[in-house]
């Protein structure tokens, strides 16, 4: 798990417990959580929505690696344009239906 929480820049909080750390913190948290078993495939719903864009850029940094590295799948939802440029793959949905995306 330390190694996980590194990844996601939050090694030295390690001994911190939830209620010292922020929204974004305690968010960075549940992503290190979600690959410390090293799952196949990693489902994230709004993984960056309580980050700023610079902590978001980061999570998105780790991803990539995550995805690189160990051959994780990360199926993702998000609100946030900047977030889908990253993506290898976008769907977008529109009134409960896909659409071409």
């Amino acid at each position: 798990m330390t190694a996980c929480l590194e990844l996601v820049g939050l090694g030295k909080r390690m001994h911190h417990r939830p209620f010292e750390m922020s929204g974004g913190e305690q968010q960075r948290v549940a992503i290190a959580k979600a690959i410390a078993h090293r799952p196949s495939l990693l489902l994230a719903d709004e993984p960056t929505a309580e980050l700023d864009s610079q902590m978001a850029a980061q999570v998105m940094a780790v991803f990539r690696e995550i995805v690189r590295t160990e051959n994780v799948t990360i199926c993702m939802t998000t609100h946030d344009t900047t977030i889908m440029e990253v993506a290898d793959h976008v769907y977008e949905m529109v009134d409960g239906v896909f659409v071409a995306g």
